[in-house]
């Protein structure tokens, strides 16, 4: 059951500032398991009370990749500057999901007159210790299942029909887009969703020569090297006829970043599977890039204006490592 705010308090816009609330607050928001209305409040958010951030998105709607049974409505609910998941108390996992931030959780903040939340030890060891309880328990087989507010999105949100016109309406009222970039964007969706419903549009972008798809020899790039994403043809060439290459596929979202440059993030050997929470292990080679996300800008399938920033993954072979200068 998804319980309503309480609170008349308008909603948090983009660009507002905010203060995390104290320990103690946030404890009396949360049920036995942790969580306000079924989003859980992870242990790796314990590190930001306190502190003040700027709001940048409201998270109105959210993709679902559990099931992909459709878009979920979420509600009283933002995104906070680049807080990004560093899966420290979730066995390493390198997703680096953004944090989902309930607006119970945090305060309005007069940046002139408002001084900080004083911190409780007490409350703040209480938090703690809910939050640790139900990170994890073992599976009947004796595996690790792991729970975070990415394997509880579903529990935290609402089924949204996509002919519900709404659910693109709010990302103009809520702030989250001008009227000008919403215009462009919803053009844009009108007209590849009637593509991709009339077949003229594939789900991914891009098919190789088959499952003989050439490889390029691993360039073994390390965290904060600069790198090139190749241009589409020389990818497209790596990938079979299904658009994969050994099991990765190459996503819509992922075409803008083309040619241009990015440091790298990291190198992912483990992620939480969404759908069941066990942890995936990576033996191939696996790379996240600074700055390149995925934008919902141009996922088919009704995933428009999905806020999620997803981090996609790519293969090595998709990069070119370049000399030291700044990205692009």
């Amino acid at each position: 059951m998804i319980f309503r705010k309480a609170s008349r308090e308008a909603p948090l816009r983009p660009s507002e500032v905010v203060e995390v609330r104290p320990a103690g607050d946030i404890l009396r928001t949360l049920d036995k398991h942790g969580c306000l209305n079924g989003m859980p409040f992870m242990p790796e958010m314990m590190a930001h009370i306190g502190k003040r951030f700027t709001v940048t998105r409201r998270v109105e709607k959210i993709c679902n990749m559990i099931d992909e049974t459709g878009s979920r409505r979420m509600r009283d609910t933002v995104f906070l500057a680049e807080l990004r998941c560093d899966g420290s108390a979730h066995g390493g996992c390198q997703a680096g999901c953004k944090m989902y931030w309930r607006e119970e959780w945090l305060r309005r903040v007069d940046i002139i007159a408002a001084a900080p939340c004083a911190r409780d030890d007490a409350d703040f060891a209480e938090l703690t210790r809910v939050t640790n309880q139900a990170v994890k328990r073992v599976g009947e087989d004796g595996s690790e299942i792991w729970r975070c507010q990415a394997t509880d999105a579903l529990k935290a949100s609402e089924s949204v029909k996509r002919s519900d016109i709404r659910q693109y309406w709010r990302e103009l009222t809520s702030g989250n887009f001008g009227p000008l970039r919403f215009a462009a964007l919803i053009i844009r969706a009108i007209v590849m969703e009637c593509a991709f419903q009339l077949g003229m549009l594939k789900p991914l972008p891009l098919h190789g020569p088959g499952k003989s798809a050439a490889e390029r020899s691993p360039a073994n790039v390390r965290p904060g090297e600069l790198v090139k994403v190749r241009n589409p043809r020389e990818i497209q060439a790596t990938l079979d006829s299904e658009g994969m290459n050994r099991g990765l596929s190459f996503d819509r979202e992922m075409l803008p970043f083309c040619g241009q440059t990015f440091r790298v993030r990291e190198r992912v050997q483990q992620i939480i599977n969404e759908r069941d929470g066990r942890m995936l292990r990576i033996p191939k080679d696996c790379i996240i890039l600074e700055g390149a996300a995925c934008s919902g800008h141009r996922s088919v399938n009704g995933r428009w204006f999905c806020p999620r920033a997803i981090y996609p993954f790519w293969r090595e072979s998709w990069l070119e490592r370049i000399g030291e200068k700044e990205p692009s």
